[in-house]
């Protein structure tokens, strides 16, 4: 089997003619997006009132600026770190309004088109086949992390089987790898999910990281071999298929589901907000071009019930369920939707607290931790808050590099050093569960 590979000593010169080539012999595999975002800027603004905020908030409506962060414009709010992505001319009135009242802002991204082109800078081969020369050191396509599954499937049978749990939306396979050593004995299970959102391209990069790692360490490292022979991790590298391959081919900065919905113009629904736990309450909104709407009813994306119907069907195994975002440096843990304390908040909260030491003994990288309703902001109908309510005692998502220098465009240099450290977050957080905690 060979792997979709693509070329990386393209110069920028020659990048729109190389693209066009591209679109013909290998398509999906291009990422000039017809220099779509030549101009656009990422602007950081910090409101130091509420009146500030409000101001904000209407420019931001008129303008219809992608917001980075936070993911809904109803969280700007005073101190609010508000990263917009805007358009050329949109800039110029924006940077106008800005400099008039006076409100706090840093030019974050000058230049998007540059950045999207500079993220993927690293010049290496992608059409590798065995696992020791596959490269988790750039950021793949769909078409490459499925082969990759595929071949894991059929080269690492002691440790590895891959199975589809369903269809996305455009009919993609939603594969899911279980890692662990075979055994007839039942064993207790880790859930793991990456690229709910599609723009977070780091959350894959993990995923394929992580088997990666466990694979190759399962013979040497003592808690690894622990692991994997004691649990069954269920690891899904990409949950939002459609988005993510869009987001390749298209538009770099999409974030929901591909769905279509014949009353509606726009599409898609964000795949974290159409989770059956206080589904379209706070956090969410029922604008169908919003990013984070929720959807028609809960479960309505073939993705999220999926994943949904699996989690059901294997609850009383799974203890564990981690999901991995980007961006924002933090280990969160429910609630989300309320502010409350859950049950087994003492035994959870050392578990977050060890993890995100272990993670910075690594690069010295700083991650903040807590309930996400207080930590992050409140949101209604994720995945994380519905594993808890579910019956999964140890419920996660992970927010992880950076917070905001380079945002959703994390260089490829940098995801040795976001997965080495994550993965000691992980290992911690499984060993803690191995011990018992309830």
């Amino acid at each position: 089997m060979k792997f979709p590979g693509k070329p990386r000593s393209l110069t920028a010169a020659f990048l729109p003619v190389c693209c066009l080539l591209l679109k013909i012999l290998q398509p999906g595999h291009c990422h000039s997006y017809d220099n779509r975002y030549a101009g656009h800027k990422v602007i950081r603004l910090i409101p130091k009132s509420e009146e500030e905020a409000l101001a904000l908030k209407s420019v931001s409506h008129q303008l219809k600026v992608d917001l980075w962060q936070p993911s809904s414009i109803s969280y700007v709010s005073e101190g609010t770190i508000t990263d917009v992505r805007v358009t050329q001319n949109a800039s110029r009135t924006l940077l106008a309004f800005l400099q008039k009242t006076n409100i706090q802002y840093k030019v974050l991204i000058e230049d998007l088109q540059k950045a999207v082109e500079n993220e993927n800078s690293v010049h290496t081969q992608r059409n590798r086949r065995s696992l020791s020369e596959y490269n988790y050191e750039v950021y793949h396509s769909l078409e490459d992390i499925q082969s990759w599954m595929h071949y894991l499937n059929q080269t690492q049978p002691s440790l590895v089987q891959v199975f589809s749990i369903g269809r996305s939306f455009e009919g993609r396979p939603l594969l899911i790898i279980q890692l662990g050593r075979k055994s007839q004995v039942y064993k207790r299970a880790v859930w793991i999910d990456c690229g709910i959102h599609a723009r977070e391209w780091i959350g894959p990069a993990f995923c394929q990281w992580f088997v990666k790692e466990a694979i190759l360490t399962y013979k040497t490292d003592p808690a690894m071999r622990k692991m994997l022979n004691h649990l069954y991790f269920y690891i899904m590298p990409v949950l939002n298929v459609d988005g993510y391959h869009f987001s390749w081919t298209h538009d770099r900065f999409w974030r929901k589901t591909r769905s279509r919905n014949s009353k509606f113009r726009c599409r898609g629904v964000d795949a974290n907000r159409n989770w059956k736990v206080k589904w379209c309450d706070e956090g969410a909104s029922a604008d169908p071009c919003d990013d984070t709407y929720c959807g028609p009813f809960p479960e309505s994306e073939p993705e999220v019930k999926a994943v949904a119907n699996f989690l059901r069907k294997h609850r009383k195994r799974i203890r564990a369920y981690l999901s991995f975002h980007a961006y924002a440096q933090m280990l969160l843990y429910p609630y989300s939707y309320k502010h409350a304390t859950i049950p087994n908040f003492s035994c959870v909260e050392f578990a977050a607290h060890k993890a995100v030491k272990a993670l910075r003994s690594v690069h010295g990288i700083r991650y903040r931790h807590g309930p996400a309703s207080q930590t992050l902001y409140v949101s209604s109908g994720n995945s994380m808050d519905w594993a808890y309510k579910n019956g999964i005692p140890y419920s996660f998502a992970f927010e992880l590099r950076d917070t905001g220098y380079f945002g959703f465009l994390l260089p490829e240099m940098l995801i040795k050093p976001t997965c080495t450290e994550t993965m000691l977050a992980v290992k911690n957080i499984t060993m803690h569960l191995l011990k018992n905690c309830p």
